[in-house]
């Protein structure tokens, strides 16, 4: 529970210390007094959001702190704050500062944290109802959540909305897949005439370099082959072939260099120029039986290049690129097998995940009809103690459109049920939409009843009730303040009221006010003793003029029993 709340420069609140204690805490005063500013610093240390036009004027910061004590912690709190490394026993004191220059900073038992923690931890706190939340009763697509948690089945609901973002995400997968076969095969006859064209010519790297060598060779072959024969006859066949000549000339240069030693080095040198013109004319004369004057072997061999042109100009500047592309497109054909085993495997994942999903959302369908009758008598159980006797209440549930034909196709991440609460006021009444018919001060009872209903089961400590008897008055007003008074045998409450009916339930009563002091316009708190909770009541009644009547009448609903 919140035992302790401490606000500094604040709105028009200068320095406020609440002690709150167990049970029901009522905060009466005049309107504008500073009630609704006690609430917003609460939202703050829950994690709501801040402005810096909060700090109080002339103040370079405003603080807000909440001391939170847990005799019997629940179980998820412990777990929440250990996963944040936040020390806990049993207490929690929670700091808030908000600075001019816009910073926040948030301590959470002394140790520096952030808002996002801030945020998970506050609804595992307090639970604030404002004046204006049974207007959430006017959107029918609350009803389900309000359902889901009378019923218990948030966990359900949860694990459903997980199921059907799976189906989705293996839905799109699939869809995706799909696409991209889809564009495969658009492209694939393409590729299956590209590789047949390739694997046609079948060519053969460096191929064209070797063709072109040769095609040269067939285009000049009588020239060559004149060339290569005279030039064989010169060096080696005729008599007077160079060989001849310079082997004639190394047998002299032998006779004179066995007269004069110095002619030995020219011997040597003429003889190894007689082997290197031997081996040139074997060379020639092997040439000369390669080269063949072959019109037709040219003819071929201009149409093979030609076939090897045309595919570089298509596929690759290479022969070699060429092959790569085939060998890509290759790839690409064999990708159009993983992807149609890919699209196989996600057709039968995808109809699992919707088997599934459609099995769990008719279980998690027919628990929250089973809950819709035990929440029906709830209901009207809880208004009836509201001065409601008459009312008659109902859930009425629609499936989603397609869902019960289609089964997955319409369902919603909260599954196949639409939920709305339907009502009739005065007996003989048909049942009509509530969030048609009901009157404000109706739709106020409605909503105490869901909360009286909700909080008995609810795990949250403190429950906060901001103007929630707006729209009542007289004896219903009586009837409400002892509802509220009730659930402080479940939670601790801190309710703000104008109505005396409700005021008087209180176990503990401060007083709001707002006055000049040094000034300044200041909001104060203070806790009231048994006098001066009477002359309190007796306003309530009376307005601004305290008569004795007032007082004793004020006197008289203090004495009455707080509990039904």
């Amino acid at each position: 529970m919140l035992s302790q709340l401490n606000i500094a420069d604040f709105a028009i609140i200068k320095h406020l210390e609440l002690s709150l204690r167990e049970g029901l805490n009522t905060l009466s005063g005049e309107t504008g007094a500073g009630k609704s500013i006690i609430i917003n610093a609460i939202n703050l240390i829950l994690g709501g959001r801040s402005s810096a036009d909060l700090i109080r004027t002339g103040c370079d910061r405003a603080v807000v702190e909440g001391l939170f004590v847990f005799p019997r912690a629940p179980h998820e709190l412990r777990r929440l704050l250990e996963q944040e490394g936040i020390p806990f026993e049993d207490e929690l004191l929670i700091r808030r500062i908000i600075s001019r220059e816009g910073r926040n900073r948030v301590f959470i038992n002394g140790s520096l944290s952030t808002l996002q923690t801030l945020s998970r931890l506050g609804p595992r706190l307090i639970s604030i109802s404002g004046q204006y939340e049974h207007q959430l009763l006017l959107k029918p697509d609350n009803h389900l959540f309000i359902l889901d948690g009378f019923s218990g089945l948030e966990q359900e609901r949860a694990s459903l909305a997980e199921l059907f973002r799976k189906y989705h995400s293996l839905k799109e997968d699939l869809d995706a897949v799909q696409r991209d076969i889809t564009a495969l095969r658009e492209r694939g006859e393409l590729a299956g005439f590209q590789i047949r064209e390739i694997e046609s010519i079948n060519p053969v790297p460096g191929e064209d370099q070797m063709l072109g060598e040769e095609r040269g060779r067939l285009q000049h072959a009588e020239e060559l082959l004149r060339i290569v024969s005279d030039g064989y006859q010169s060096l080696y066949e005729r008599d007077d072939s160079a060989l001849a000549s310079v082997s004639r000339c190394a047998r002299e240069m032998e006779r004179g260099a066995q007269m004069d030693g110095e002619l030995a080095p020219v011997r040597d040198a003429l003889s190894q120029i007689a082997l290197q013109i031997e081996d040139v004319s074997f060379a020639l004369r092997d040439l000369e039986k390669k080269i063949q004057v072959d019109p037709q072997r040219l003819e071929h061999v201009e149409e093979r290049l030609e076939l090897l042109k045309r595919l570089k100009r298509k596929y690759g500047a290479t022969l070699e690129e060429v092959l790569q592309f085939k060998e890509g497109l290759a790839a690409k054909m064999f990708d159009m097998e993983e992807m149609e085993a890919k699209r196989t495997g996600f057709e039968k994942e995808l109809e699992e995940a919707r088997t599934r999903l459609v099995r769990e959302a008719r279980v998690l369908s027919g628990k929250r009809k089973k809950g819709a009758v035990l929440f029906k008598q709830a209901v009207e159980k809880e208004l009836h103690h509201l001065h409601m006797e008459e009312t008659e209440f109902e859930v009425r549930f629609e499936e989603v459109p397609g869902g019960e034909e289609n089964g997955v196709e319409g369902m919603r991440e909260e599954g196949l049920d639409l939920v709305e609460f339907m009502i009739s006021p005065n007996p003989g009444e048909e049942l009509r939409p509530l969030s048609k018919i009901a009157s404000g001060g109706e739709l106020s009872r409605i909503m105490l009843a869901i909360k009286t209903i909700l909080s008995r089961t609810a795990s949250v400590e403190t429950l906060i009730f901001d103007e929630v008897d707006s729209g009542i008055s007289g004896a219903t007003a009586e009837v409400v303040g002892e509802k509220i008074s009730s659930l402080a045998a479940y939670h601790q409450i801190v309710c703000i009221t104008h109505l005396p009916q409700i005021a008087c339930q209180g176990e503990t009563h401060f007083l709001v006010k707002k006055g000049v002091i040094e000034g300044r316009t200041e909001a104060t708190i203070a806790r009231l003793d048994p006098e001066r909770r009477i002359k309190e009541i007796a306003r309530l009644l009376g307005g601004r003029e305290i008569t004795p009547r007032a007082v004793a009448h004020a006197r008289e609903m203090l004495k009455r029993d707080k509990r039904p």
